[in-house]
């Protein structure tokens, strides 16, 4: 691989474009394969969509429990690689997929066990209920595919294959749309399956991309998985793999129900309110995604970089990642923001919500560089394993100022969604600054999971680039 130096102009070399476009994708084309699903189900029925899509939230939540052991994992093999600790990262590899598996078989029998109970919290009507019970059964049932899958994803990402991840998830929506269109129209005499049709066409195509994902592990990292690699736990991996994860998934937890109650303030103020919200958030999910993936693209260089013991390097790298990526974001905003009318009159062609929709997406120029400084900040103190502070200013943020904020200038005072647009600005601002100042603090370089024990980046392969 060549000399220490040049190992180490690698990392220095790397590209934040290059390894967060194929993120970009494969975030969107994940939530496609969701919206396939929904949209492919309409033309069975409105009953089958809703419940499929009640369901689906309860597999969604199951998903974000998954996500403590990847994305911890992939901070730590970051590090880990940075401070070349490689004959390391098998084991760690092991054991995050091995723990994730575990917890996904739990979660799984829990699922299906507990999917009457916990469908009914909603209020489902009869027919309705039983629709999405057999949703579940399958797709609540295979959970324990989406957990390893999760987490393969996560490793092979950390050594910067982020272009082979998302050729896999383009194939896996291909398949599952092909497997959707047989399911539910039937064509050649195949049988109509309906419902639970759509559940197994989604776990097939899960079960495909874990495949090939595993033979990427294998091709790729060298990594071969055996009941004792996946069984050998090390409890300094575990703990630090938790000590990073945990944090995020509280953060992403806290946003999530931060979401469902200020959807409840919004809902007391009517169904056109509601709409509004929902149509305006659904165009500006790209926005949304394109900062995610920055911030993930710029976790996975800024880890490599700490754990090679850089962290003047790390300290500058970030802060470019900040200029970059608030440039790409404002860009995007302007895009929205020029074909805001359009793109609003694909959801509806009430006047009202058009209007007042088109007012909060040019809000945007305020509010998304906001959430990109907040999430670019965020994702790099977690690179560095500073997540505890990062998980306790946002809960403090939301629940303590934004969340009251919200409802105040939303509801009590009677500024509606003006007002509570205000209050996200806030809230994204105000969580950023407290972020930045820490890492101008520096106080994250005494946060470091592994120390530097020869400087490896890295290679232009594996940026493919």
């Amino acid at each position: 691989m060549g000399s220490s130096k040049n190992k180490s102009d690698s990392w220095r070399s790397m590209s934040l474009f290059a390894i967060s476009w194929p993120i970009f994708v494969e975030s969107a084309l994940q939530m496609l394969l969701r919206i396939s699903d929904t949209f492919m189900l309409s033309k069975v029925s409105d009953d089958a969509v809703a419940a499929v899509g009640v369901a689906t939230q309860l597999l969604l939540f199951a998903v974000l429990l998954f996500n403590v052991i990847s994305y911890g994992a992939s901070i730590v093999i970051s590090q880990y690689l940075g401070a070349g600790r490689d004959r390391e990262v098998e084991r760690l590899t092991g054991a995050a997929i091995g723990l994730n598996a575990l917890f996904g078989i739990v979660v799984s029998a829990s699922v299906v066990a507990f999917s009457g109970p916990l469908l009914r919290m909603f209020g489902l009507e009869p027919a309705l209920l039983q629709e999405a019970e057999r949703f579940l059964w399958i797709a609540g049932g295979a959970l324990v595919v989406q957990a390893v899958l999760s987490a393969v994803v996560a490793v092979i990402q950390a050594h910067g294959f982020t272009r082979s991840t998302m050729m896999v998830t383009i194939g896996m929506n291909v398949l599952n749309v092909c497997g959707n269109y047989l399911v539910i129209y039937g064509p050649l005499g195949f049988p109509k399956l309906g419902v639970p049709g759509v559940a197994l066409s989604t776990v097939v195509a899960q079960l495909v991309g874990l495949t090939v994902n595993l033979y990427l592990l294998r091709k790729h990292i060298g990594v071969k998985l055996n009941v004792s690699v996946l069984a050998r736990w090390n409890r300094e991996h575990v703990r630090h793999v938790l000590s990073v994860g945990f944090p995020s998934s509280v953060n992403n937890l806290s946003y999530s129900a931060s979401q469902l109650v200020t959807t409840g303030f919004i809902a007391t103020l009517g169904a056109g309110m509601l709409s509004t919200k929902i149509y305006t958030q659904n165009i500006a999910f790209l926005i949304i995604v394109l900062v995610a993936s920055i911030g993930r693209g710029g976790q996975l260089i800024v880890g490599r970089i700490v754990g090679a013991g850089e962290a003047e390097e790390a300290y500058r790298r970030a802060l470019r990642h900040l200029g970059i990526s608030m440039g790409m974001t404002l860009a995007a905003v302007a895009l929205v923001a020029l074909f805001r009318i359009p793109l609003l009159r694909l959801f509806t062609h009430d006047a009202s919500i058009v209007g007042l929709g088109a007012s909060l997406l040019l809000l945007g120029f305020l509010l998304e560089p906001g959430r990109n400084f907040n999430v670019i900040m965020e994702r790099s103190l977690h690179a560095a394993g500073d997540a505890r502070y990062s998980m306790f200013s946002a809960l403090a943020v939301t629940w303590l100022a934004s969340v009251p904020l919200i409802y105040l200038l939303g509801v009590h005072w009677g500024f509606g969604l003006y007002g509570m647009w205000f209050a996200f600005i806030f809230d994204e601002w105000a969580r950023g600054l407290l972020l930045f100042h820490r890492w101008r603090s520096r106080a994250w370089q005494k946060k470091a999971i592994v120390r530097r024990s020869s400087a490896v980046g890295l290679t232009k392969k594996a940026m493919e680039a």
